[in-house]
């Protein structure tokens, strides 16, 4: 074959190739200026030549950058012709063009630096807590770039009473929460966690002139915002259905998706119903089953559960326990070949601190993908020091010794954090800093039960009716998030829906009504990002029949990146077929 054949054959490949680049340029140099305005969202990227800095918070500058991503995207089609991108190339085109698109509708239809005054406190403390925490810079680095950057907390602070209006209520008294929370880390907690002396070290300063600020914001919190604090924090029917598609990206409406959680919440209560029969006569010996109707069924779950509690830490061993949990976790997984997990193990399991409590019981905080030699860390949380011995005990029931497992597949292994290891190597920017929390929560949920399909906890039928209570609380997230937005449920009701119907403790339910009115369409992401998740890999398994490895199958899974699942099925036959499944 001559020459000219031979370019006539390759030059599609070279074509795509070449518009490959022009993508990857593009979103460099758009991603080069994002992290130029915004320090901090550089320092949870992992890059940190801005981490001395922070952001520009005043009207003017928000305006602009919400300005950048209105022309940015603009730009896109003419900088980058989809025609010629490859299959790879044309998702991340479209993944960054419907990033773009929603960032902007949200910009148009949302304020939150007005209306959620949290928004505030990831600049006030978060922004400074990750410099501790993910950083692989030297500590002495680490210090001198957080006592630059907490010198600007009281310029934030001043954009901040600046800024806020009318916000809701419930929204106000959680930003006022962690406002005094953050006032504790500047006067002792950072001292803490760093190890500096406060009267000597080069962060008192800075942090005596923070405390001042936090103080009078706090105060303005209070007394200026609270009263006035009368915004509505439903979005309505119109916005969530927008919003929700988005959101999920699943090519799913809001009714459909409302409708299917409804159908697999009946389903999963009929499953925990048949499990509580079996330990019944265990728990109760003397005590008769419950009449097997409606309300008998939900006695009986409620009753097991209950009993099953009573198997729980306390906050002195939850680190500990937390870590002996993590350990049983990987040699399960390396026995069973779930999958290859990553090496070298770079998941620090730590304790929650102070002022970060009393939102979540755990998070994952992934390694950051633009630096190779972070940590990720998963953070347990002990119930805040304030509360009393009752509401303690209540927390510690409803995070029992059986949740603990489960909490710790979701956020640890094989969930986010191995998850997130797998997606910060795949070649594409686009892949590693465009994140789809559909994915990410999806794939946390998947993963609970098939660990337990797969033999983790011997058959212990504690385990798997805690995993179905579980499961059962991201159905009920969806069913929740719809009509506490679209159909004005009310307090008492939602109370219902999830003390009855999820089986959850009165304060989980409590905090979840309070969550769903602080945000919208992400408490959907789980029950729609796992259900995605649950459908392809039933697809694949009946494709492949023997010749399907769950653990190659699972590795195709995580290779993608953190995508829209709508992307998932094309890619991952792809990646079998180039991979073959019975390869280890």
């Amino acid at each position: 074959m001559n020459r000219v054949c031979l370019l006539l054959l390759f030059f599609p490949i070279l074509v795509q190739a070449n518009e490959d680049e022009k993508l990857a340029q593009f979103f460099k140099d758009y991603l080069e200026a994002t992290m130029k305005a915004s320090p901090v969202s550089a320092t949870r990227f992992g890059d940190h030549r801005f981490d001395d800095r922070m952001d520009d918070l005043s009207e003017k500058a928000r305006l602009a950058n919400q300005k950048f991503n209105v022309t940015t995207l603009q730009n896109l089609p003419k900088a980058v012709q989809f025609e010629k991108l490859s299959k790879n190339g044309k998702i991340d085109y479209q993944i960054l063009r419907d990033y773009l698109t929603k960032t902007i509708w949200l910009d148009e239809n949302t304020n939150p630096f007005r209306d959620d005054p949290r928004i505030w406190n990831e600049y006030i403390s978060d922004s400074v807590f990750i410099l501790f925490t993910q950083s692989t810079l030297p500590k002495e680095k680490n210090i001198r770039n957080a006592a630059a950057r907490i010198a600007e907390i009281p310029k934030v602070v001043k954009e901040a009473m600046l800024a806020i209006g009318n916000p809701p209520k419930e929204i106000t008294e959680t930003a006022i929460r962690q406002n005094k929370g953050s006032i504790n880390f500047y006067e002792k907690g950072i001292f803490e966690i760093t190890g500096e002396t406060p009267n000597i070290s080069i962060l008192a300063e800075p942090c005596k002139a923070a405390v001042t600020a936090l103080k009078e914001y706090q105060t303005f919190l209070e007394k200026v915002v609270l009263p006035r604090a009368k915004g509505e924090w439903r979005i309505g029917k119109e916005k969530f259905a927008k919003k929700l598609v988005m959101e999920i990206d699943t090519g799913i409406s809001a009714e459909e998706l409302y409708k299917e959680a409804l159908n697999e919440s009946e389903r999963v209560q009929k499953e925990m119903y048949t499990i509580a029969k079996q330990l019944w006569a265990k728990l109760f010996p003397k005590a008769v089953l419950p009449v097997d109707d409606p309300a008998g069924r939900r006695e009986t779950i409620r009753k097991v559960l209950d009993k099953l509690a009573d198997d729980h830490g306390e906050a002195a061993t939850l680190l500990e326990d937390t870590k002996k949990t993590a350990k049983e976790i990987r040699e399960f997984i390396r026995a069973k070949d779930i999958l290859r997990l990553p090496e070298p193990d770079r998941c620090k399991i730590l304790e929650m601190p102070e002022f970060q409590r009393g939102n979540s019981t755990a998070y994952l905080n992934p390694a950051p993908p633009l630096d190779a030699k972070a940590e990720s860390v998963y953070a347990v949380s002990p119930p805040p020091k304030e509360w009393d011995d009752k509401r303690q005990i209540s927390y510690f029931r409803e995070y029992n010794r059986a949740m603990l497992k489960l909490l710790t597949i979701h956020e640890a292994y094989p969930g986010h954090y191995v998850q997130l290891e797998y997606s910060n190597r795949n070649p594409s920017l686009i892949r590693k800093i465009l994140y789809s929390g559909t994915y990410a929560e999806g794939w946390a949920v998947y993963t609970e039960q098939m660990m337990l399909d797969q033999g983790f906890g011997e058959g212990d039928l504690s385990l798997r009716l805690h995993q179905l209570k579980w499961y059962l609380r991201a159905v009920t997230n969806a069913i929740l998030d719809y009509q506490m937005h679209c159909e004005n449920l009310s307090d008492e009701q939602a109370l219902k829906l999830l003390v009855e119907g999820a089986f959850q403790s009165e304060g989980e339910a409590i905090g979840k009504i309070l969550r769903a009115k602080q945000s919208s369409c992400q408490l959907s992401t789980y029950f729609a990002g796992r259900t995605a998740f649950y459908k392809l890999r039933q697809q694949i398994q009946k494709e492949q029949g023997d010749a399907f490895i769950l653990g190659r199958y699972h590795e195709a899974v995580l290779e993608q990146g953190t995508i829209p699942v709508k992307y998932l099925p094309d890619l991952v036959r792809e990646t079998l077929k180039t991979k073959p499944l019975s390869s280890k």
